[in-house]
Formats: structure tokens, sequence, C-alpha cells
């Protein structure tokens, strides 16, 4: 009963917060007012800017900001105790994680759909928004770089789930034109979409779908890559109403059904055990600062669960897709804090999935079913045996799949459903991700370009942002991991080069995306208590841990096997959060309750028909 317990008990908990410290947020702080015009209606053009329903948007952002994040993180970080990452991941995601996502949506709002990186010029100076322009730009690069690598290590993981995830896409497109231009209603497709994704969970790996699955899950990485990032040009620079919109809302009821499944899988389990009656208990340790090989847990438990308690990504989200698709305001605490604090609830899960579900059996190397701690060891045994992709998809996978067969799934049918479950999420990152840094190479090509002259005039076109995006992705993809020659069995892995970045990056950008919402409220004299220890908190602890990993032996740039580029980068990006704290520091004393004077009411962005 104790797992049962405490995913009521956290359940319950982001239900409270939301309708008390997420009203509070909307009504006494941020004053949303249903009669503000939002730019989806002031700036419609059609593609970016579209008025929608929230419980689309709700779709979009929710999938967008989870990826895998909530997955891997937990799944790892649960190697320190299910204490300490259970705690992390609920108050974190209360109050600081959906705070931040909150308080982005609206600073976008109010500044006509621009990202905050743009934001961060009117509201500090232009220096600081090319800075983060910069920051922006490298985080997103590295997400495209590796995301193809992490889809097509799912699918090889788990080929059941490929059908059903490339099905998803025409289904989006007929789902798309049918509410855009035949005015259907939503209710029914939405239906018959979730019976076609299940049907196609069920019978996507027999016969002749089986082997289509099969031969797909032979491509190499690299082949993966190209197809992922191709499709990821087209999703981007399609209106959202096509693909982007309809494709994330149809993951979304699938996603949400299971974990609606998961947690009905944990109930059964929770009273009639597993299969063979094993009792569902947690096999994880409460707490063990110090797991074989791991680094100290303080700052690293804060930097490996980013997306299940916070994560700067989420602010790209908030300000780069749904600020433009949102049609009332008070729709934004529905989307940012909710959105959140679901994320919050299904990294929740992933810890009793790995901590407790693991334990009701998975199968050893040897082909050994095993059981209870036993079962942990096998998946846990050391810091390195756990920190590999597969390892922490798959411990995820296995113990939510114990969940589902506690009611009655086959193996094949659960664990089919929950790689689904992990490269749906994964996929909707990859294309968001693409509109979001075609967002922000716009905004830098009207930087350096801005007469539209010259040969960077081309980043200011959606086209030429989007193919400089994908080709500069590509490219770093293409590169071979670090000591490897180049081939084609291992192109497309070129992204890990940076990937050690992202954590603490990742972090840090939700500091800086912190300092902007504060000087938004602090130039219109409202309260900012409530911001100020996030915002300290989430610029201290990133640099923290990236300085461990640059100076502690072995590091990046110390030890016998040094790493000039990953460290290079690393001090590129202190000084570059020393730089802007140093702006954000001479003026903040000047800006209490001072306007930016060049926001103006009928400032109007240069949207994506530039």
């Amino acid at each position: 009963m104790e797992v049962l317990l405490i995913a009521l008990g956290a359940g319950v908990g982001f239900v409270v917060a939301y309708h008390t410290y997420g009203k509070w947020l909307g009504s006494k702080i941020f004053g949303l007012s249903a009669k503000a015009v939002c730019p989806s209606v002031k700036l419609e053009d059609g593609v970016d800017y579209v008025p929608t329903k929230k419980s689309i948007i709700f779709g979009h952002h929710f999938t967008s900001i989870a990826g895998t994040g909530p997955i891997v993180g937990p799944a790892i970080a649960i190697m320190w105790g299910w204490v300490p990452a259970l705690l992390w991941v609920v108050f974190g995601s209360i109050l600081i994680g959906a705070v931040h996502d909150f308080g982005a949506l609206v600073v976008s709002l109010r500044n006509n759909g621009q990202t905050v990186g743009d934001i961060a010029g009117r509201l500090l100076n232009k220096r600081v928004r090319l800075l983060f322009l910069f920051v922006l730009f490298m985080a997103l690069t590295v997400v495209l770089a590796i995301f193809g690598l992490v889809i097509a290590a799912v699918f090889k993981q788990y080929p059941a789930a490929i059908f059903p995830c490339v099905v998803q896409i025409p289904i989006a497109v007929a789902i798309g034109v049918m509410l855009h231009r035949k005015g259907f209603g939503l209710l029914m497709p939405s239906l018959v979409a979730l019976g076609v994704m299940y049907l196609s969970v069920i019978f996507g790996d027999s016969g002749f779908l089986g082997e289509i699955n099969a031969t797909m899950a032979g491509w190499s990485v690299w082949t993966w890559v190209v197809i992922l990032l191709g499709y990821s040009y087209v999703a981007s620079v399609l209106p959202v109403w096509t693909l982007l919109q309809p494709r994330d809302y149809v993951n979304s009821l699938q996603l949400i059904s299971a974990l609606a499944l998961i947690v009905l899988g944990l109930f059964a389990a929770a009273f009639s055990g597993g299969q063979g009656g094993t009792e569902l208990t947690m096999v994880a340790p409460a707490f063990d600062p110090a797991p074989e090989g791991a680094p100290m847990i303080f700052p690293f438990l804060f930097i490996t669960i980013a997306c299940g308690a916070v994560s700067g990504f989420h602010c790209l989200v908030s300000s780069g897709t749904s600020s433009k698709q949102i049609s009332s305001e008070p729709d934004a605490r529905f989307v940012g804090y909710g959105s959140m604090l679901t994320e919050g609830f299904l990294a929740t899960l992933v810890i009793l999935a790995c901590g407790a579900g693991l334990g009701l059996g998975v199968v050893s190397a040897g082909g050994e079913t095993l059981v209870g701690e036993e079962a942990w060891d096998e998946r846990y045994a050391s810091w390195g045996a756990a920190k590999g992709l597969g390892a922490k998809v798959g411990a995820f996978v296995d113990g939510s799949a114990n969940f589902l067969m506690a009611i009655g799934l086959s193996t094949g049918v659960a664990v089919a459903l929950m790689g689904v479950l992990v490269a749906s999420f994964a996929g909707t990152t990859l294309d968001t991700a693409c509109r979001l840094q075609r967002y922000v190479i716009q905004e830098i090509g009207r930087t350096l370009s801005p007469k539209n002259e010259g040969l960077l005039a081309f980043l200011r076109n959606k086209h030429g942002a989007t193919i400089f995006a994908i080709l500069l992705a590509g490219a770093m993809a293409a590169a071979p991991p670090s000591g490897e020659e180049w081939a084609i069995e291992n192109a497309g892995k070129g992204g890990l080069l940076l990937w050690p970045l992202f954590g603490a990056t990742n972090q840090l950008l939700a500091g800086l995306s912190f300092l902007v919402i504060t000087f938004y409220l602090w130039r219109r004299g409202k309260p900012i208590w409530f911001l100020v220890l996030p915002m300290i908190f989430m610029l201290i602890t990133p640099v923290w841990a990236m300085y461990h990993q640059l100076f502690t032996n072995p590091g990046w740039l110390v030890g016998e096997n040094p790493d000039y580029l990953l460290g290079g980068i690393g001090l590129a990006t202190i000084a570059l959060e020393i730089w802007m704290l140093v702006e954000a520091f001479r003026l903040f004393p000047k800006a209490k309750g001072v306007l930016e004077t060049d926001l103006a009411e009928g400032d109007v962005l240069v949207t994506s028909a530039d």
C-alpha cells in the first residue's frame, strides 16, 4: 500500500497546488484577463499564430515539454534514493517548474508571442538579448542532433513501437484538416484516432506489420537521423494546425490514457500483487547518498532530474509555440502551470515504476526471472550500468509494463504500449524543438541583417532558418563519437559529443528565464519574493555542477585526457551567465516600476511570412 499512497499523495498535492498556488499566481500576480487580446488573435497568420482551444494547446504543450526527460532523469536519479528524488519532483514541480513555465508563457503573451530570449533584450538590454539567443541556439542544436539517436535507440530496443508512432502522422494530418477546414467537432475524431492508436499497438507487431517493424528497426542510426530531421523540417514550416497541433493532441490522448492505465495497474498490483502474487513494495533504497560510481548527490540530483521538476527547455515551448496559439489569457494557467504538474506526476510514476514496479519481476541477462531487491540489483548494480539510455528507458518500460500486466494485459502489449509512450514523447520534442530553433534563428537573422540584406538575410526566412537548423544538427550528428573514426555504423551519434553539457546548460537556462520573469514583474511593481529563491537556486546549482565537471579529476579540463571542446564551451557558458548577471545587477535598482520604453502597444513582430 505504501507505493499506492505515494502515488495518491503526489496526485492530490498537484491538484491542490493547481487550484491554490496556481490560481493565486494567475489572478493576483499576473492578472490574467479574458478581455486581453492575445497574440494569436492580434497577429493571426494561419501558420504560427493560430487561435486554438486550450485542450489542444495543452496536448501540444504537455507532449512537447515532457519528451524523454521526465523518464530518463528520474530513472537514473533514483539511485540516490527514491525519497530525495520524489521530494525534488513534487516540490520542484509545484514551486519552481510550474512557476517557471507559467511565467514564461504569460510574459510571452504580453510581448506578442516573442521568445524569452527576444524579450530579455527589451526587459534588460540588447546585449543580454544576444547572449540569451546564443544559449537557446546552442541548447536546441544539441537537442536536434541527439534526439534522432534517442528515437532510433527506442525503436531498436522496442520494434513494436515503430508502426504506432509512424501511423500517428497521417492520423494527425487527417484530424487537422477535418478540424480546420471541414468544421468537424473535436470529440469523435479524437476517439477514433485513439482507437486506431491502440489497435496499432495491439496488432502492429504481427504479420506484415511486424515484418515492417523488424525491417525499420534494423536501419542504421544515421538513416533514422536523416529521416527524422527531414520530417522535422516539414513539421516546422507547415502551419501548426496541419501537423503539430493535431499530432501532439493525439499523442497527449494516447499518453494520458497510458498514464491512466499505469495508475490503474498500480492500484491492481497494490491489492493483488504482480504476476505470481509478488508483493508490490519499494525495492529501491530510500536514501543512498553515494551509490557506486555516481557523482555527489548535490548538485547532480537537481541536474539529473531536469524536466520532471524544472527545465529551461520549457520556457522555449511556452514562449516559442504555445504563446502563439492561446486565444484567451486565463487559458495560460491550464496550459503552463497544469502541464508542468502533469509532467511532475509522470515523473512520480517513473520513480514508482523503477523503484517498485521492477520488483514485480525482470528477466536477467541469463534468462532467469528475478523479483524484489534482486530485480533492482539486476538493473541498478552501479552508476555505470544504469546510466545508459537503454538501461534508463528499459527500467521504466519494464517496471510500468509490470503494472499493466497486473490488470491482465499480455507482456508483449504492455511493453509495446510503454515503448510507444517513450518514443512518442521523444518525437514531439524533436519536431517542436525544430520549430523553436527556427524562431531563434529568425530572431538572430533579424538582428544580424536588420535591413534584410546580405548573406545572412536568408536566416530571416522560415525555410532558410529551418534548413540551416537541420543542416547544422545533421553535421553535428554525422560526427563520430569521441575517439572513434567516422563510419556509417556510428554516424548519427555525434550529438553525444556535447550532450554532457546539456543537463547543466538546460537548468541554467531555467535560471536565466526566471531572471527575465523577475524583471517583468519588478518593472511593474509586482511582488517577486516567490521568484527570488528559485531563481538563485537555478542560477547557482547548474554552474556548481558544470564547475565540478570542468575541474574535478577526471574532468573536462583536468586529468589524463582533457576534452577541450567541452571544457571551452563549459567555460564560455559560465562566462556568459556571469556577464548576463552583471548586466542584470547593474540595471535592477533602476528598473523598479519603470516600464520598458520600447514596448509599445502597437509593436508587432515580423511573423513567419517574412
